[in-house]
């Protein structure tokens, strides 16, 4: 008999077929129940210490998965999709991660049944396609103007958050943020919440002192205590060019043959400071922004000219000013146009809050960006706020872009879940038992509500099915009541969620689970490299050789 040709190294660890997938799917369970704690309204919170040793304390889904390391490659796919969705609409990170977990825990049995893994894929995306269009079904449009309508989804966002206390302040805040940031041009409709909704959190002072800012705050001073701290109806020039004097980039030599030479350098040095600053005198600006640094001599140019000066400012702070005030930035000062000057701010001042000088560009006509001040107890609270104000504020953002609603609270899960079982009835073969198994898997939105609330799960939900079996359409909003754990007409308690974010949790955690269950082979193991310049190391003798790794767990 011939012996075994070993074609991996002895240290790498495989698993193949069904005890890959049944791993993979074992990983996905562990991540999921990490965070089915934190869903509804009476979600719990997860403190985690991080590698550097700060504390993260929160129950955002993606907050909490990107802080935790695991090794299982699995797991770590699970943990991407929350990222994926926080960035594609900012909302419903943690009932990804949950659906995911229970599409694969669904589909176990499939598998030890013998059940091949592109049957089961098949019948997946046949139930993704006709979920999709059950809501669709659902769905129904409001007017993206109405601040009313839009309060009560972002009401519903911020209410299973840390900051539902203070809903009404966040949705005011999210709101005012978006609809600040929206811009309007030739039919195209843009809002950039990352690079021009700027959450400027200071540890201090009330909650309720939080508010939206019609213009932008930087954290600067002016660079001169004389210079002025309060402008009214200020012209503004963004430069992105030094004001002082160029130095060498590598190393210069300079030969001094008399006396008169060094007085003719620095004479030359600020010949050419005081060039600058005439070319921008020249325009008779009241605030004078760069992003690189002012010297001393600069300084004294402009204060003679009545100009107030901030330095260092941020590449994404400038951009902001320049949104706000009508402003372009200029890159050399010989270049400077009037138009470029920027004059609708109203109003510039400087103030002290807590140890830090605040520059404050307000009362702009019509500010393109803005800055959301938020004040609390103490930094750990601070950011939990701006977790929950970021994703209060990409609700605004999708409503906005596409202003269709489903019912929350686990109604529109148990609406599409009827009606999947109903449709699998009319299927043939063995496909059928997966698409079921997809209809029980988003009962688990429901179910997870329910139980975090502390109701009694079972009756709960067998009365929820009983009311989406017997009038489907009259009772597609019917869903968990989150804070008092018992059935509800979501129309009634006002619980609205967009209808792109519930689309995108569905497609995104199907599709997941689809990559997962397609897996057969999992090859983990390390590769060593070679050491030294020229040749390899030494090899090592058997019995010197270490033991291998332990295999790899989920956490």
């Amino acid at each position: 008999m011939q012996a075994p040709v070993l074609v991996l190294n002895t240290s790498t660890k495989r698993e193949t077929g069904r005890e890959a997938q049944l791993n993979n799917i074992m990983a996905a369970k562990a991540v999921a129940s990490l965070i089915r704690t934190c869903l509804g309204p009476k979600a719990m919170l997860k403190m985690i210490l991080d590698p550097m040793g700060g504390i993260v304390l929160t129950n955002d889904g993606n907050a909490i998965l990107r802080e935790v390391d695991v090794t299982h490659p699995a797991a770590k796919s699970i943990i991407e999709l929350s990222r994926a969705q926080d960035e594609n609409v900012g909302d419903g990170t943690t009932s990804v991660v949950i659906l995911a977990g229970e599409m694969l825990a669904a589909a176990e049995p499939s598998i030890k049944k013998q059940i091949h893994p592109t049957v089961i894929i098949k019948a997946l995306f046949r139930a993704l396609e006709d979920a999709t269009n059950i809501i669709d079904k659902y769905a129904f449009k409001i007017d993206p103007n109405d601040r009313t309508e839009i309060t009560k989804i972002v009401r519903t966002c911020i209410g299973t958050k840390f900051t539902s206390r203070w809903s009404d302040l966040m949705c005011n805040l999210a709101i005012d943020a978006v609809k600040t940031v929206t811009l309007e041009e030739d039919g195209r409709r843009e809002i950039d919440i990352k690079r021009y909704a700027r959450v400027e959190k200071i540890p201090g002072g009330d909650m309720e002192d939080s508010r939206v800012l019609d213009g932008v705050m930087i954290n600067k001073d002016v660079t001169h205590p004389k210079m002025r701290r309060r402008i009214e109806n200020p012209r503004i020039l963004l430069l992105d060019c030094p004001l002082e004097y160029k130095k060498g980039e590598s190393m210069t030599n300079v030969e001094l043959v008399n006396e008169n030479d060094f007085t003719n350098l620095l004479k030359i040095e600020e010949e050419y400071i005081a060039r600058l600053c005439s070319d921008i005198a020249k325009f008779k600006p009241d605030i004078v922004m760069t992003e690189k640094g002012v010297s001393d001599l600069a300084q004294h140019f402009f204060l003679k000219n009545n100009i107030t000066a901030l330095r260092r400012l941020k590449k994404t702070d400038n951009n902001r000013v320049a949104r706000c005030c009508g402003a372009t930035i200029v890159n050399r000062t010989d270049e400077i146009q009037e138009s470029d000057i920027g004059t609708m701010c109203g109003l510039f001042e400087v103030s002290k809050i807590g140890d830090d000088y605040f520059s404050f560009l307000v009362q702009c006509k019509n500010p393109g960006a803005c800055t959301v001040l938020l004040r609390g107890a103490s930094k750990d609270v601070l950011n939990e706020v701006e977790r929950n104000l970021q994703d209060a504020m990409n609700v605004a953002r999708n409503v906005l872009f596409d202003p269709r609603l489903v019912p929350g609270g686990g109604a529109i899960e148990m609406a599409v879940s009827h009606a999947l079982l109903e449709h699998a009835k009319s299927l043939e073969g063995l496909e059928q038992w997966p698409y079921r198994s997809v209809a029980k898997a988003l009962e688990v939105i429901p179910r997870t509500l329910a139980q975090n609330c502390g109701a009694n799960v079972v009756r709960l939900l067998t009365d929820l099915r009983a009311r989406h079996a017997t009038n489907p359409k009259a009772n597609v909003a019917w869903g968990v009541d989150g804070e008092k754990g018992v059935v509800a007409d979501m129309r009634e308690l006002g619980v609205w969620e967009p209808y792109v974010v519930k689309t995108q949790t569905l497609k995104t955690a199907m599709e997941a689970a689809c990559i997962l269950l397609r897996v057969d082979d999992v090859i983990s193991g390390i590769s060593k490299k070679k050491e030294g310049g020229g040749g390899g190391a030494p090899q090592m003798a058997p019995e010197d050789m270490p033991d291998p790794p332990p295999p790899p767990s989920f956490f």
